[in-house]
């Protein structure tokens, strides 16, 4: 089929055009979440960004195949084997087992996800589910002569490569190499750069996840879980590989390293990068006490696909500033792009020569490097040209088909909703007055429960010197 899609590849670091390994059929590995923890919207831009890739992969004809991880097992804190283990650390912080931490996570991970409109991956695999997949790559590994034991644990040796920092130009190489070797890293390692395999009782007695293996019982390292699953699924050639910008190091320089040195070839062609999402005080993570959530922006009364909107209206390669300004005037937005197709009259035949020539221009758009804010656009002008109202209701569903933002239904949504608030009302004042007794008594557990009850029913309260507000999502 015709390869139209390009889009930036950080490995060469160009735009370039998309030729898959196999025509017309695409394999596609997404870097999942460590589910030790909520994901904020930062990670979730990257999520985003992501799945409207695949989409518009798909609405140009390519048949996909995506798989996506879930780290429950070998993330240090610092990323490059040093630091706390992050899902032992979750586990500690709510006194639950790392298990229970992952199923809780992951589960609202997907949920955050489906507010968002992000479709789930065909395959999702957590790491836990791999362990003997990962022992022998790190037997073929040792057996190659790209890995050694030192100290308990099984490393990978980077100095047997032409060339580890594979993302990195020559300058930035340079420096790489002279920041790694200032580090006071592992000892046991022959190398600054070569990174954990796996980890055996010289780290972490305590770790609750364990297996045995040839070298010891122990655990895996994070590097090494995203090569053994997407070539569980995808075999040894992968056409796109997805993250976040703080992926490429050391991560996904790790997992080319394993990875090409474990089959002997080339591994995956391209790799898609999608950059931080900041706030006034810089890039969002969750090592700054309170971080943004999607239940924190429904509870402050913000749809999630308003979110999703922001997002779109920026390159997936520049860093994007969220503030709660910018986040009311999406809101004016998309309640008036939704309003302004509401008033379309959907009957009537469709012109086809018009509905193909918009068409066109939204998947140009597309498929430019991923020019989301041009796509928008493309909508916007559509909604303005000489043509029926059906024909552009027609390509409102088909740009929906990649921007996801429930355009062709959010006003029925919206009255529907308005239906049910004579109803609604009884009930949540009931519900108030509930609390409100609770509190007088101090049953702030009862309260909090009763406040948790009506968030998960989509309302939101609010106490003000007026009383106690309350407001749908």
């Amino acid at each position: 089929m015709e390869n139209k899609m390009s889009f930036y590849n950080t490995l060469t670091r160009k735009v370039e055009q998309f030729i898959p390994n196999e025509d017309g059929k695409v394999a596609m590995y997404t870097c999942g979440p460590t589910v030790y923890h909520f994901a904020h919207i930062g990670n979730l831009r990257s999520y985003i960004m992501e799945d409207v890739l695949e989409k518009t992969l798909r609405y140009v004809g390519y048949d996909v195949k995506r798989v996506m991880n879930i780290t429950d097992v070998g993330h240090l804190s610092s990323d490059a084997d040093t630091g706390e283990d992050k899902m032992l650390k979750g586990a500690k912080r709510e006194k639950k087992t790392v298990m229970e931490i992952a199923k809780f996570y992951t589960d609202a991970f997907f949920a955050d996800c489906a507010k968002l409109n992000i479709k789930t991956p065909d395959v999702v695999e957590p790491a836990t589910n791999c362990v003997p997949e990962f022992i022998h790559m790190i037997e073929v590994l040792l057996e190659k002569g790209y890995a050694y034991e030192s100290g308990g644990n099984i490393y990978f040796d980077t100095s047997k490569l032409e060339d580890y920092y594979v993302f990195s130009s020559q300058s930035e190489k340079e420096l790489l190499v002279g920041v790694r070797d200032d580090v006071d890293e592992d000892e046991n390692k022959k190398n600054k750069s070569d990174f954990v395999l796996w980890f055996t009782k010289s780290k972490f007695d305590d770790q609750e996840l364990k297996w045995d293996s040839p070298w010891g019982i122990g655990y895996p390292g994070w590097h090494i879980e995203c090569s053994c699953i997407s070539m569980k699924h995808l075999g040894e050639y992968m056409d796109i590989h997805c993250g976040g910008v703080d992926n490429i190091f050391p991560h996904h320089t790790n997992e080319i390293a394993q990875s090409e040195s474990f089959v002997g070839h080339k591994w995956c062609n391209y790799w898609f990068h999608v950059h931080h999402l900041n706030d006034k005080s810089g890039k969002m993570s969750k090592s700054n006490g309170e971080f943004l959530t999607v239940s924190l922006l429904t509870e402050k009364g913000y749809n999630p696909l308003v979110y999703h909107l922001f997002c779109l209206q920026s390159h997936y390669r520049k860093p994007l500033e969220f503030s709660y300004e910018v986040m009311d005037n999406m809101v004016a937005a998309y309640d008036k792009l939704v309003k302004r197709i509401a008033s379309l009259q959907q009957d009537g035949p469709v012109e086809e020569e018009k509905y193909n020539e918009y068409r066109a221009k939204f998947e140009e758009a597309l498929c430019n490097d991923m020019n989301t804010s041009m796509a928008v656009t493309v909508l916007y002008d559509m909604l303005k040209a000489d043509m029926s109202d059906a024909t552009k209701f027609a390509l409102v569903k088909s740009y929906d088909e990649v921007l996801c933002l429930n355009l062709a239904t959010a006003h029925v949504e919206k009255e529907q909703d308005n239906d049910i608030d004579a109803e609604l009302e009884s009930y949540v004042l009931a519900k108030i007055e509930e609390r409100k007794v609770a509190k007088k008594e101090k049953d702030f557990a009862k309260a909090d429960a009763i406040r948790n009850e009506l968030l998960e029913k989509g309302i939101v309260l609010e106490d003000t010197r007026e009383g106690v507000k309350w407001k749908k999502m």
